[in-house]
């Protein structure tokens, strides 16, 4: 007990700025701010990272659907597959769909289109754009909902209607042509994502029906909203086999969740925000250094302490403590100093929107914020690694001290 306490006491002293060596406590002081200046860009960085892929899994997760089925013939969909599934999961929403690709023609210019024929009740159960939207019917079978920036970027007047020229071709006299027919806008909506909003359309079912010949109704696919989409695709999936067996139907579909149509694209974000984040590393293991040469100065000005220190009955393992504890606080402050910065900083950027973002290239026009408690634990983590061994070194040195010799000598 009373060594730990000559220990602190010691620790205590050393901590004080010393007049006499004001270039040694400079040097303490820029360590504790390199650790700490570290930690909070590491932090903040990691919360930017962290806000932006959440913005996206929340723009993906609404556009891609949590789960959709598809046919992979054309044969498509059964609605008696459609009422199975309802009825096995009161729980889910189902919106059937036909899909079909087009190229509008405005202004002597042609823009390529996915068009989806929808039910547009059940489709605004599961898809929040278009419930946003505030399109509650189509006013007509041949009507669309489209993209409110492409709309404007057409230039259509208020009763404008604009050509769709469908892929497939209708025979006629001479040769096949493609087909053509004039829609209605009924009105946009916005996802925050440009690549969707240029390249989607909605209309009716019996648009499509009508446009494709067909009597009766084979869906293209099912869009399916879940809370739970990871837990809920598996008993889907197990769900059509059952259809299978027990009705003697071949029901040619795949099941897909939103995060499987985009993998690629949120592996590449992980991947960037590790390597982001041992790049930062690399700050708090440069501020370090200057732990290292502080303390090896500490240790060359007070070898007369040590040596007396030894002389009195302290041992090799007291030294070797009071100087590694002595890094610790240093850098262990610098890290609390980082944190709570950190924070600071992230509660001004959710406060006050110092940095505005183009809403039609990010989809959100503030920057978002989002820190994860096993960022902030691994970064605490690596940064008390990273100061306990810039601490050791010097530590050890100072427990190497000649006591005889320095006594001699000096």
């Amino acid at each position: 007990m009373k060594n730990t306490q000559l220990i602190t006491f010691i620790l205590r002293h050393y901590l004080k700025f010393d007049k006499t060596q004001p270039f040694i406590s400079i040097t303490a002081i820029l360590a504790f701010l390199g650790v700490g200046v570290g930690v909070m860009v590491l932090l903040v960085t990691m919360s930017i990272m962290n806000g932006m892929i959440k913005e996206f899994e929340h723009k993906l997760f609404i556009m891609n659907y949590p789960i959709t089925i598809f046919a992979t013939s054309n044969k498509g969909l059964s609605p008696d597959l459609l009422h199975y599934l309802e009825q096995k999961f009161p729980n889910l929403k189902f919106s059937p769909y036909m899909q079909t690709q087009v190229v509008i023609r405005m202004n002597g210019e042609i823009f390529p289109l996915v068009v989806y024929g929808i039910d547009l009740t059940k489709e605004r159960a599961v898809n929040k754009v278009l419930y946003k939207s505030n399109v509650k019917h189509f006013n007509n079978t041949f009507n669309l909902i489209m993209g409110e920036a492409f709309y404007y970027s057409l230039g259509l007047a208020s009763d404008e209607k604009v050509t769709l020229i469908f892929t497939e071709l209708a025979p006629t006299g001479i040769a096949l042509t493609p087909k053509m027919k004039k829609f209605a806008v009924d009105g946009t909506f916005t996802s925050g994502l440009r690549n969707y909003d240029n390249s989607i359309a909605y209309t009716s079912f019996e648009a499509l029906k009508i446009l494709r010949n067909m009597n009766a109704t084979a869906y293209d696919g099912f869009h399916i909203f879940s809370n739970e989409p990871m837990k809920d695709i598996e008993s889907i999936r197990h769900a059509i086999q059952i259809y299978m067996q027990e009705t003697g139907k071949k029901v040619y579909a795949d099941t897909q969740g939103w995060w499987e149509q985009n993998g690629n694209f949120f592996a590449a974000m992980e991947l960037e925000k590790r390597a982001l984040f041992l790049v930062l590393m690399l700050i708090i293991l440069m501020a370090s250094l200057n732990i290292i040469s502080s303390l090896l100065m500490v240790v060359m000005n007070r070898r007369k302490e040590i040596a007396l220190l030894i002389s009195l009955g302290a041992n090799k393992q007291h030294i070797r403590t009071l100087f590694f504890r002595l890094g610790g606080v240093i850098g262990g402050s610098g890290i609390m100093f980082g944190v709570i910065g950190a924070f600071f900083v992230m509660w001004i950027l959710k406060t006050f929107n110092i940095v505005p973002l183009p809403a039609d290239v990010y989809g959100v026009s503030h920057l978002p914020i989002e820190l994860l408690w096993t960022d902030l634990l691994w970064t605490i983590l690596g940064a008390c690694a990273i100061v306990a061994i810039s601490s050791y070194y010097p530590a050890k040195k100072a427990s190497q001290i000649d006591a005889l010799q320095v006594l001699r000598n000096e």
